[in-house]
């Protein structure tokens, strides 16, 4: 037997002479990390949904902030009785008194609060006084019902087309210092970037940033009470309509919620399905406790220390818990089959000395598996989206204590327990491994046709790799969130909102029409100079401008509601009569509108000192084949193209482009992704195995296994998004796990007899096994997440358990079928049997 290395000699001394004191210094820090899980957080605000550095989302910022966009929350309201029934109305009276009552609520809009403009119609000039609304007394109901039907603004908006359902519009009070801090925090990363930062400036954006996320943190907690509040008010009025929520604030905290009891969820099933594993595995109580405190270790640890450093959690970084448990697992299962080996093999006797040969042969593996993994999910650091670049050292630091947990706790905890002996059994899963032997040495054209056959597929579907997905596809068809959304998307003006900017240059001061005999242009000469050139900006060239655009968008198939200041002239056409407005026409229209309606109508939708237009749309985010990218890339080119407008005076905006270039990132990272992946582990193979041919044995099997998981997704129709783009990086790590661990142990056995054959059986008896209970206990494990109703994470858990089945298939067929073809340790001394 070789001699142990002075560094397991040294593990030796410390850990397995003073077992008891590693065990409690192990615990001490678990109770410690363990008691700042308190402070643990999944985060799912728009953060998380961005680029670093994405300048549409400066400009989106500045929007936001010009035209007063804040959060709300949308509410469909369908009673039981017509709409416009007495006590349907006294009902959605009631249900909007009892939301404008929440803390932070900042206003209710409905049907009840938008002013009537033909409750009877009055001349133009007798606007302003002749307002009402729906709730006052006097209003024909009629009326209003016929208004709002037909009215180019609140129809499929505000009601429905049928008029059985109404939507109110819950606008959610905006927090000053969070809006501070994050401009503050944008000006000084921007800095940063450009390499302009100062020290000062540094020790700044340090505390901006621990400020910012504290106050992030306070808000998402806020956000999750009030929609847990406008929940709780809406139950009140099932009995009498059908109700649901929508938003986007309601769908980031959704996402949060589904993602927690999924954690919780796959925690405790996971926890029964892995007793009941490796109790059927290893029939022993140790071998099903000592694995299960290794997880348990490792996830609190990790857990803690991301809460005690204010690491943020997001949606995409919340399957680390998951992907933890998988690595942890694969250690001690490996530890615990070469041990069983160990003892059957008989060549060293003593607990401890069994116990220390244990670690001086499966150390090496597993500090190699760690480390190309880590490499795997370093690819991440190369994306452009900050929560997939924490993912990365999330993951890699998370592997770093899973490595340290397992071969620190597993072997002292080992050395507490009373010394056992191997009792003779046949061993789960040793059949079917002799199996895949059996068809390695027997098949080759089987082996090598199939692997052509899967390339080629997997190439194929590697190209129809879309990245087209929306927030309702995130939910199942059975949730009320889908319900939702699909309420508001089909019936109520779409889901995902996009503004549409319009520049039209240097401000151009129109001449103030001459005064003349008609009494109404007295009234014009009251005002100041700064007025009336606010008056004069509304020209008829500059609404029929608007009018193009807001026509053109209103065509688009994949649009719902188009709101702009066309919107108000196409109300008033149809309520005076289809005629053009001139100047004096539309100068007298804005100056007649009452204040509440500019409210709704004006002051979103332009910025005079800026001399800038800007059209509200709402995509239908469930239409189906709806390609978003080139949906923005059409509307951008047709405005240019077809309409005269100027690239530059284009453009689009809002959380559909900052989204959509999130999606297009990660499309382009996979390539980069994929291609430094494949140098990284080249040059790990050559490092560790130090021979070309071995390198370039394992790199194709590896590769195979990882990008047939993409290859399925383009050929499934399963888009990639935020969270399958770390599928790449999870396979990868775990098809290294198996192949290094092949391939080093066939290294060790083939001297034994000369022979690749001979030792190819032995491999499959031993590591093969050992491969097998790890990839059958984690691909089972993972099934429990197709429960869940965030259909990410049902994703996640059916494309992780086929990265593990890959992977094993090609370690135990593809894999030894080219060592034995290609001889990489030499030629054969001894012929088979």
């Amino acid at each position: 037997m070789p001699q142990p290395s002075p560094y397991i000699r040294l593990y030796d001394r410390v850990v397995l002479g003073h077992p008891r004191l590693v065990v409690l210094a192990l615990l001490l820090v678990f109770a410690f990390l363990g008691y700042q899980i308190k402070d643990f957080r999944l985060d799912a605000s728009a953060d998380s949904l961005i680029l670093e550095h994405d300048r549409d989302l400066k400009y989106s910022r500045i929007i936001a902030e010009r035209y007063h966009t804040g959060e709300f929350l949308l509410l469909t309201y369908t009673p039981r009785a017509d709409l416009f029934a007495p006590e349907s109305l006294a009902n959605l009276k009631n249900l909007r008194e009892k939301l404008r009552q929440l803390p932070r609520v900042d206003s209710v809009v409905s049907i009840l609060d938008v002013p009537l403009l033909a409750n009877p119609l009055a001349p133009l000039k007798e606007l302003r006084g002749n307002i009402k609304h729906l709730e006052d007394s006097g209003v024909d109901v009629n009326l209003a019902r016929k208004e709002l039907k037909e009215s180019p603004l609140f129809q499929n908006l505000l009601v429905s087309p049928d008029l059985r359902s109404t939507a109110l519009q819950i606008n959610l009070t905006p927090d000053p210092t969070y809006e501070q801090l994050q401009k503050r925090k944008t000006a000084l990363r921007d800095k940063e970037y450009e390499g302009a930062i100062t020290p000062e400036e540094r020790l700044e954006l340090e505390q901006v940033v621990k400020q910012y996320h504290q106050r992030q943190e306070l808000l998402n907690d806020q956000r999750h009470e009030d929609i847990g509040r406008v929940r709780a008010i809406m139950e009140r009025y099932r009995d009498n309509a059908e109700l649901f929520l929508g938003g986007v604030p309601m769908i980031s905290d959704d996402m949060v919620t589904f993602v927690k009891k999924d954690l919780k969820l796959f925690g405790l099933g996971m926890f029964i399905f892995l007793v009941l594993m490796l109790g059927m595995l290893f029939k022993r109580k140790r071998w099903v406790l000592l694995p299960l405190l290794c997880c348990i270790f490792a996830a609190v640890c990790m857990m803690g220390a991301l809460a005690l450093f204010g690491w943020q959690v997001t949606v995409i970084s919340s399957n680390f818990i998951s992907l933890q448990l998988i690595i942890t697992m694969s250690l001690t299962i490996h530890l615990i089959v070469r041990y069983g080996e160990i003892q059957a093999e008989r060549t060293v006797t003593g607990k401890r000395q069994e116990v220390i040969e244990m670690v001086r042969t499966i150390f090496k593996p597993c500090l190699y598996t760690s480390t190309t993994t880590i490499a795997g999910f370093c690819s991440l650091i190369m994306c452009d989206i900050l929560p997939v670049i924490n993912f990365g050292w999330m993951m890699t630091t998370g592997i770093c204590v899973s490595f340290t947990v397992v071969f620190l706790f597993f072997p002292a905890s080992l050395m507490l327990l009373p010394e056992t002996h191997p009792k003779a059994r046949r061993r789960f899963g040793l059949s079917l491994t002799s199996h895949f032997a059996d068809f390695t040495k027997s098949h080759p054209a089987i082996i090598y046709g199939s692997t052509a056959v899967l390339a080629v597929l997997t190439f194929g579907g590697m190209t129809r790799l879309a990245v087209e997905n929306s927030f309702i596809d995130y939910f199942r068809k059975s949730t009320e969130i889908y319900q939702g959304m699909k309420m508001i998307d089909r019936n109520l003006g779409g889901t995902t909102p996009l503004d549409v900017i319009i520049d039209l240059g240097e401000p151009a001061k129109p001449a103030a029409p001459a005064v003349g005999g008609d009494d109404l242009f007295g009234e014009f000469q009251e005002f100041e100079a700064a007025e009336q050139d606010e008056k004069y900006w509304y020209t008829s060239s500059r609404l029929e401008l608007v009018e193009k655009v807001h026509d053109y968008l209103d065509s688009l198939p994949a649009t719902g509601k188009v709101l702009s200041l066309s919107t108000v002239t196409k109300v008033m056409r149809q309520l005076y009569g289809d005629r053009s407005l001139d100047n004096f026409g539309v100068t007298l229209l804005f100056n007649q509108l009452p204040e509440d309606f500019k409210k709704i109508i004006l002051n979103p939708y332009v910025s005079i000192p800026d001399n800038q237009i800007r059209l509200s749309v709402r995509i239908k985010d469930s239409l189906e084949h709806l390609k978003r990218d080139a949906l923005l890339r059409q509307i951008q080119t047709d405005l240019v193209e077809k309409l005269g407008l100027k690239p530059e005076q284009v453009h689009l905006t809002g959380v559909m482009v900052l989204y959509n270039n999130m999606l297009q990132s990660l499309f382009r990272s996979q390539i980069s992704t994929i291609g430094f992946t494949v140098l990284a582990l080249m040059a790990m193979f050559l490092v560790l195995f130090r021979s070309l041919k071995v390198s370039l044995i394992a790199i194709f099997p590896n590769l195979l296994a990882s990008i047939v998981v993409l290859g399925v997704m383009g050929l499934a129709n399963i888009p990639l998004d935020m969270m399958t783009i770390t599928i790449v990086a999870i396979s990868i790590g775990i098809a290294v796990d198996n192949t290094i661990h092949y391939i080093h142990r066939f290294r060790r056995e083939f001297p034994l007899d000369g022979n690749y054959i001979s030792t190819m059986f032995r491999c499959h008896g031993t590591i093969g096994n050992a491969m097998y209970y790890t990839s059958i206990t984690i691909t089972v494990g993972f099934s429990i997440l197709v429960f869940s109703n965030f259909i990410p994470s049902v994703l996640f858990g059916l494309l992780t358990g086929l990265a593990m089945v890959m992977a094993m298939l090609a370690a135990l067929t593809l894999l030894p079928r080219l060592i034995i073809f290609f001889k990489p340790f030499g030629p054969e001394t001894q012929l088979e049997g």
